[in-house]
């Protein structure tokens, strides 16, 4: 981490790895041509910034930025939603969002709840309440509602998640429903329309029938503190963000290629740390971890859930994990490394599944939910 790094720099380097994102989810369906541009105009922008010049970086980053436009699908327009998220996203960019000190991140899963919630989503029979009521839930809990029906008669093919330029927050994600006589989209995540079994692959429609009607919740929008570790240390208990490269998470056993990733665990040992789990109880240097964020945590059991917390598990339901995947099981945790676990221990793929996260690795520090404004709004514990 380089702390007096230009911010230009900061900014064309960040548009190089989201390029190279968006061309690897979209190479498969556009033209080799455009393939070829966008990987010319990223080596491009490359090259720039080793030169440092302020002018020519901006130069390649708008040539980069107007070739990455060709790699999107023609979107519907999503109407006042999507106005309205872009702007409460212009207002966090507005603040410092992704600059060296406070960078956002959304809370895609499951595996910290109930500490902090992924993308809840629920089908539904009933019709979306009138406007304003939408623009109110939305606004105060992050709760967008879909409600799409067929055209013609068709055949639902399949549901696929998009992102536009490659970034994977709220106003930026789509879902591209697929039938064998068009597309429809839906301006929520895959995972809300896949709650809803109507909209399964397979099924046949008629004019008016529902493909997929319900709602979604956002999932927790946390600023992410890249300042503080410059000068203090990862310390256990902190809920922390680091990137994926090098680690071997399910998305890279299954596809080597596939560019790293952000998650967002609870640290649970240093390097040093030899650590147990005797479910619901973590056990570190023999002792059970003391800190109170492990203490809430271990404080239920999965028959007997406390606040939503079920203890500590030796992997998920029905399975075990390669590492602490028994009782007995110990594991010290390698110099220079941490060891980050899910406060939802059973639904958490983690460092029981892939291993050690070297300190490299690490982005910044959990500091707070700055939206929605639901019971997880303020300072991240």
């Amino acid at each position: 981490m380089f702390p007096f790094t230009p911010k230009h720099i900061e900014q064309a380097r960040l548009y190089v790895r989201e390029a190279e994102k968006l061309l690897a989810y979209r190479k498969d369906v556009v033209t080799p041509q455009v393939v070829e541009e966008v990987t010319l105009e990223s080596i491009a922008l490359k090259d720039a910034i080793t030169t440092r010049d302020k002018q020519t970086i901006e130069t390649h980053m708008q040539r980069l930025d107007d070739v990455c436009r060709k790699l999107q699908p023609p979107i519907r327009d999503g109407g006042w939603r999507e106005n309205v998220e872009v702007f409460v996203v212009a207002i966090s960019i507005a603040l410092g969002v992704r600059t060296y000190f406070v960078q956002p991140f959304t809370i895609p899963t499951g595996s910290m709840q109930p500490t902090l919630n992924g993308i809840i989503s629920k089908a539904s029979d009933s019709e979306p309440p009138n406007v304003l009521t939408r623009a109110a839930h939305w606004i105060v809990m992050g709760r967008s509602y879909f409600n799409l029906e067929a055209e013609r008669s068709e055949t639902i093919q399949s549901v696929e998640e998009r992102h536009r330029f490659g970034i994977s927050l709220g106003p930026f994600t789509y879902t591209l429903i697929r039938t064998d006589a068009g597309t429809y989209s839906i301006g929520v995540p895959a995972v809300a329309v896949a709650a809803d079994q109507r909209c399964a692959p397979g099924r046949k429609v008629n004019p008016g029938d529902i493909i997929a009607r319900g709602y979604t919740d956002s999932g927790d929008h946390v600023l992410v503190d890249k300042f503080s570790y410059h000068f203090i240390r990862p310390a256990s208990g902190n809920v922390f963000v680091f990137n994926t490269a090098g680690i071997r998470t399910r998305e890279h056993v299954y596809n080597p290629n596939a560019p790293s990733q952000f998650y967002i665990k609870r640290l649970s040992g240093v390097g040093g740390d030899k650590l147990r789990i005797d479910p619901p109880t973590l056990y570190r240097n023999g002792a059970p971890a003391p800190e109170p964020p492990f203490a809430r945590v271990m404080a239920g059991t999965l028959m007997k859930p406390v606040d939503g917390y079920q203890g500590y598990s030796n992997g998920p339901k029905g399975g075990t994990f390669p590492i602490l995947g028994k009782p007995n099981d110990t594991y010290e945790v390698p110099p220079g490394c941490f060891f980050a676990l899910g406060d939802n221990s059973f639904h958490s793929s983690d460092s029981r599944d892939w291993g050690k996260v070297p300190q490299t690795n690490v982005v910044g520090k959990g500091w707070m939910v700055y939206w929605p404004f639901s019971r997880h709004w303020g300072p991240v514990k």
